[in-house]
């Protein structure tokens, strides 16, 4: 593959009518030929076609790319994108086998699993398929009250206990965990303070406009786009939160991966590709955006989208930065390793707000979700380096996660459920 995006506008919308819209996918220039490892014999993909769903948000770009650039036909795989309407659809439809795989949220995956967030069903983690990139949004009706911030915030919601509504995409999903983290860090108690619904992230901008929210946490660009149009600014990124975090996965049924472990291979090493080639240059970052912004994916200005991947941002009240921490699809390839840490600190989350009412294992349920081993054979195949450790050390703005005590940090946080 070249480093340089080529094909027209007229090209990238005819794959995303064809491919996105309607369920099939479009070969490009540049086909790569099939690796030996994946093209005869007991490594071969036990299923050719794999469709993989994802919600409009900036970071489904790797899923969407690895099928636009062909990175799946050099696994002996087509990538079948499919876009969904919010994320109860993409349990319902993981959960039913209509989805071989999606884009998902990590903490969805790991509800399904307990069965906190829908029917239990086994479920895995094949990789973590980008971090940061997400935000808090407020309402321009807030900031008229001078609540900017978190902590003038909470002086607002102590004036109106109860009374202001936030959102976040799904109950156990990872926006639901960094706005109760924020706001908790702030002193606001986000199961009695204020009120939370659950609105899918397209919906988010419409509703603030109606005035049926006065905040909300959800990916890009939907928090861009509440500037855009003038209904909300950025009160905090969820990289202020904890830098380089993990969010969107790979995720799949524990059943079709142990059907189907080469083609669960195949098609994390070609996203692995995807995400690469993004980060390569920013001409692919650019073709990137094009392609998802396009009106049968996300349906948002090339450049809403563009910005804020490229570390660009400005927050609706008059400041602008380069953020550090951008949106990251690849980072030289340590995002992508599904560590057992990571699954384990969304657990924590969970525990916290109540939402599981015991300690479960923490360290058995992430070994039985997140598939490290054969993340590893797909990183190898596509020549991706890969951590030793299953664990790492993260720095959270308010403290360090390690895993090594997850009952004792859940239980810890002088607020939760």
């Amino acid at each position: 593959m070249q480093d340089h995006p080529d094909g027209t506008d007229s090209e990238r919308r005819d794959f995303l009518r064809d491919s996105l819209a309607l369920g099939s996918a479009a070969a490009v220039s540049g086909i790569a030929p099939v690796s030996a490892a994946f093209a005869a014999g007991s490594d071969a993909p036990e299923k050719k076609e794999l469709r993989i769903g994802y919600v409009p948000l900036s970071d489904c770009a790797s899923v969407v790319i690895a099928a636009a650039r062909s990175f799946d036909s050099k696994y002996g795989i087509r990538i079948i994108p499919s876009r969904e309407a919010s994320w109860a659809s993409v349990r319902d439809k993981l959960a039913s086998g209509e989805l071989d795989a999606a884009h998902s949220l990590y903490g969805l995956v790991y509800g399904l699993h307990l069965g906190i967030g829908g029917p239990k069903t086994d479920m895995a983690v094949l990789m973590t398929l980008n971090a940061n990139g997400q935000a808090i949004t407020l309402s321009k009706q807030l900031a008229r009250m001078h609540a900017t911030d978190g902590a003038t915030l909470a002086k607002v919601v102590a004036q109106k206990p109860g009374e202001l509504v936030f959102a976040q995409t799904f109950p156990t999903g990872t926006h639901a965990m960094w706005l109760y983290y924020w706001l908790a860090a702030h002193g606001v108690k986000p199961m009695s303070d204020v009120r939370v619904i659950t609105v899918p992230p397209p919906q988010m901008v419409s509703n603030m406009r109606v005035g049926s929210m006065d905040g909300y946490c959800a990916g890009e660009p939907w928090n861009v786009r509440a500037i855009a149009d003038e209904v909300g600014f950025t009160a905090a990124t969820t990289q202020e939160i904890w830098p380089d975090h993990p969010e969107k996965v790979l995720a799949a049924t524990a059943t079709f991966v142990d059907r189907h472990p080469n083609a669960a291979r195949a098609m994390t090493a070609a996203i692995l590709e995807a995400g690469r080639w993004i980060e390569a240059s920013p001409a692919n970052r650019r073709f990137a955006a094009e392609m998802i912004a396009q009106p049968e994916c996300i349906a948002c200005g090339v450049n809403l989208v563009l910005d804020r991947m490229q570390g660009r941002y400005e927050d609706g009240l008059g400041r602008r930065w380069i953020d550090a921490h951008p949106l990251k699809f690849f980072g030289d390839g340590e995002m992508n390793f599904p560590y057992l840490s990571d699954g384990m600190w969304f657990l924590t989350q969970q525990r916290r707000w109540g939402l599981l009412k015991e300690d479960p294992d923490y360290l058995a349920v992430a070994r039985a979700i997140n598939r490290t081993g054969l993340y590893r054979e797909a990183a190898a195949a596509a020549s991706v380096s890969a951590p030793s450790s299953d664990m790492r050390t993260a720095a959270l703005f308010d403290g360090a996660w390690d895993g090594s005590d997850p009952a004792r940090y859940a239980n810890g946080f002088a607020i939760r459920a």
